[in-house]
């Protein structure tokens, strides 16, 4: 729930990584082969990008050297209204201020409305598309394959939902999805589809709402939530159309097909919202989320008889002023209660209203918030299931107790036949979420490192984890509407194994399965390819660090021979947020081109549990460093093992650029080339400046700079200011946003200012690629994120010489 969704820069990895992946495939050729025109022996000669900077002058952004930003209390001027430090710290302050060098600083411009920073944003779009022109034949080949992999007319797994099927539908040539939905006859489902975009999936399909009508003639559109109301007549959305992550809410009649615009009641403005949104228990009441001037969800609101203007009322039913937590809504699954839970990255608050009680506007506390516990919370079967680290312990344990107020004192541990607790949040497993269902509970976490799932029946008092056949997975519990079912699906997959629906009986659940859909990619044949599961011993002499490798097996062959093979890095290991094991059709032009493709699963995800994030072993806080040595680290292995640096590249995003900014910092000549999207590099200047949005909350996860607890570790590892002059670095391309409210745009932009600047005679080539109509989560169009990830791709082939058979 909310301490996994409002994760600042929240893996959007597996957003990026998997979005494209997933929406279905259809092919008009096959790859060529390794061992065919693309050798995977071949030597990185010098970058044809070399040549085309000659004909290319990079930006020269003015250098303000005297321009500095202060770490630790108050300097003067500063707006007092904007805090230094959170209001529980009791840390002290820097006082005098420290002073950080910030000569690029001019360049932030929080209404994007400043005439020279927008020049500069388009000089540096210029000098890159000028830098890579050359690369636009392989980028049109490398598109072409993305293509080929995906089965671009397609649909998803339908789900039931009263008396309705749902699922979303993609086609060719179509930039987004259609949600339909068809009646629901029986408890399961045939399909009979002839591949066809004029055929329906299911008899009696209706088109509810077409994401490619709403995004006509619209630089950008992403929905936020989408929910049928109780009756299944009206739909609610919100829809966001700059990429600013600010949502409009929509209901629309399913029986018309009107849409109402909600407004604010006040001022007949458009309502603006965080996206969240759930009905309330019939269709005349709705409940949402706003948003302060920091961009963090704080308020909700319950709208009654929404759609009769002169008789709607709103009222404001919790709010959350604290900036160090965010704020959520959700609706238990069987539809008893809303909750609102509140948290900041180490404390957490719910409180719930009873839908059954009429006239209920009073929300009730479960637990008040107690410093360092995390809890959620789920209702089923009359109880609330809670999983929490109360008591400290490494990992969420779970727990039961009555459905009651300040019921904390209640809380028990869920517990097995033979009286011992099935999560007693110890190091052995990591609990991540809870479904309950009407006869049981579904549990998804982690074990070994892998991602897994358990079935508990109360009853009988009986956990069960469910098994696959290949040791190394990604598997997670499908979108279930209703607690009143017998059988569950799942998502599974691996590196080497499509997508695919398993749909599981509760009642058996090892031996009663089917597949109810599996992913088709053409042209791709698995026998090809192999993955792997390795350990890599960090500095620190006892950590083990896994890592997660694809790649064709006569490349690996060759590696094992002892030659050397170009690799590709990507890591991320921030927020306890995990870099699965999955699997991207995206990455096959890179294997079919000789490369070997490794996640690391570095300390800061939470791969391994919590334990993998927290303190003291982890990397938070003062053990951060940890994230950016254990890449490091794995980076070197790759080079004793199968590569070299000239060979190597690298890549994150977001938080993981902040990995990559520092991890080329600490050794740059460890790698040839680095991906850096809309990275998180200027942590020290954005984290002790409370007015740029989303900061305050993330002093429980970096430390506030301006804390002398916090102030020069940080700044050891802040990739701003930590930029080596005269040293060789490995190429990199840089990506951001302008409408992105995560990391602001002028991160990235000051980061390649600054890497020229210290070297301005280096040769290694510097681009920043700035989507001026795209927020953090890049393009909203699948075939422009295509065609996005195309250009990157082509540039890091490129620097490792792996282009000269496309000319």
């Amino acid at each position: 729930m909310l301490h996994r969704s409002i994760l600042l820069f929240l893996n959007f990895i597996v957003l990026l990584t998997t979005v494209f992946s997933l929406v279905g495939c259809s092919g008009r050729g096959k790859l060529v082969s390794a061992s065919g025109t693309f050798s995977s022996s071949r030597r990185p000669f010098q970058s044809s990008a070399r040549s085309a900077m000659s004909a290319a002058t990079p930006p020269v952004p003015r250098r303000e050297e005297d321009r500095v930003v202060y770490a630790g209390v108050a300097p003067p001027g500063w707006d007092a209204s904007v805090p230094r430090q959170s209001r529980d710290s009791k840390e002290a302050l820097l006082d005098p201020p420290v002073p950080i060098p910030d000569p690029y600083g001019w360049m932030r411009n929080d209404k994007r409305d400043n005439q020279e920073v927008l020049d500069h944003l388009k000089a540096e779009n210029e000098y890159t598309q000028k830098s890579i022109q050359h690369l636009e034949p392989l980028q049109s080949k490398l598109y072409t394959e993305f293509l080929s992999s995906i089965q671009e007319t397609d649909y998803t797994t339908p789900r039931p939902r009263g008396n309705f099927w749902y699922y979303t539908r993609t086609f060719e040539g179509k930039s987004y999805k259609q949600y339909c939905r068809a009646p629901k006859t029986s408890d399961s489902f045939q399909i009979d589809w002839d591949g066809s975009k004029e055929s329906p999936i299911m008899d009696g399909e209706e088109v509810y709402l077409d994401v490619n009508v709403l995004g006509k003639d619209k630089p950008y559109c992403s929905l936020g939530g989408l929910k049928p109301s109780q009756s299944q007549k009206f739909l609610a959305y919100t829809v966001d159309f700059k990429g600013d992550e600010i949502y409009q809410l929509y209901v629309r009649n399913l029986e018309t097909g009107e849409d109402v615009a909600l407004k604010n009641l006040k001022d007949d403005a458009l309502l603006e919202t965080s996206g969240n949104l759930v009905w309330g228990k019939d269709d005349s009441t709705l409940f949402y989320m706003t948003m302060d001037s920091n961009h963090r969800p704080d308020k909700l609101y319950q709208r009654q008889n929404w759609q009769d203007g002169s008789a709607a009322k709103e009222t404001l039913l919790k709010e959350e002023a604290d900036d160090m937590y965010w704020s959520h809504v959700y609706k238990s699954l069987d539809g008893k209660y809303v909750f609102f839970e509140t948290a900041s990255k180490e404390t957490s608050e719910v409180w719930y209203l009873p839908l059954e009680e009429k006239d209920s506007q009073e929300m009730q506390c479960i637990a008040p918030r107690r410093n360092k516990v995390l809890y959620e919370v789920e209702h089923g079967q009359g109880n609330w299931y809670v999983w929490t680290n109360v008591e400290g312990t490494p990992n969420m344990k779970l727990m039961q107790a009555p459905a009651k107020p300040n019921c904390a004192d209640d809380w028990k541990l869920v517990e097995d036949k033979d009286g011992k607790p099935i999560f007693d949040g110890s190091l052995e497993k990591a609990l991540e979420s809870v479904t309950v269902l009407d006869s049981h509970v579904v549990v998804e976490g982690r074990q070994g490192g892998i991602p897994r799932v358990w079935i508990y029946d109360p009853p009988k008092k009986v956990l069960e984890r469910l098994e696959f056949e290949e040791p190394a997975h990604d598997v997670g519990l499908a979108t279930h509407y209703e607690s009143n079912t017998d059988k569950i699906a799942v998502g599974y997959d691996s590196m080497v194994t499509p997508p695919q629906t398993v749909e599981i009986a509760l009642s058996a659940p090892q031996v009663e399965r089917t597949v109810l859909k599996e992913k088709t990619v053409p042209g791709y044949e698995k026998d090809a390819y192999g993955c792997d599961r390795r350990t890599v011993l960090s500095r620190d002499g006892s950590t083990e660090i896994p890592i997660s490798i694809v790649y064709r097996k006569d490349v690996m062959e060759k590696a094992k021979a002892g030659e050397k093979v170009p690799t590709h890095l990507y890591g991320y290991g921030s927020y306890g947020s995990c870099c699965e094991a999955d699997f991207d059709s995206t990455r096959l032009p890179l294997l079919e081109r000789g490369m070997i493709y490794v996640i690391a699963h570095i300390r800061g995800g939470g791969e391994m549990g919590r334990q993998w994030y927290e303190e003291p072993n982890g990397a938070k806080f003062l053990c951060k460093k940890n994230t950016f040595n254990d890449f490091v680290d794995v980076a070197q292995f790759l080079v004793k093992e199968w590569t070299t640096p000239e060979l190597l590249s690298c890549e994150g995003r977001s938080a993981g650029g902040m990995l990559i900014g520092s991890s080329i910092n600490q050794a740059p000549e460890l790698f040839r080339c680095a991906i850096l999207g809309v990275p998180f590099v200027d942590v020290v200047g954005t984290m002790l400046d409370a007015s740029i949005p989303l900061t305050a909350a993330e002093w429980v996860e970096w430390g506030n700079p301006n804390e002398e607890k916090y102030y020069q570790y940080m700044m050891d590892y802040n990739p701003m200011t930590n930029v080596k002059p005269g040293v060789k670095y490995p190429s990199c391309w840089l990506t951001g946003g302008l409408h992105d409210p995560r990391v602001q745009f002028w991160e990235p932009a000051k980061f390649a200012a600054t890497l020229r600047n210290a070297n301005p005679d280096g040769d290694n080539l510097i681009c920043l690629k700035m989507d001026m109509s795209a927020g953090h989560f890049s393009a909203s169009d699948r075939y422009k994120y295509l065609k996005e990830l195309a250009i990157d791709y082509s540039f890091l082939l490129d620097q490792l010489g792996l282009v000269n058979e496309e000319k």
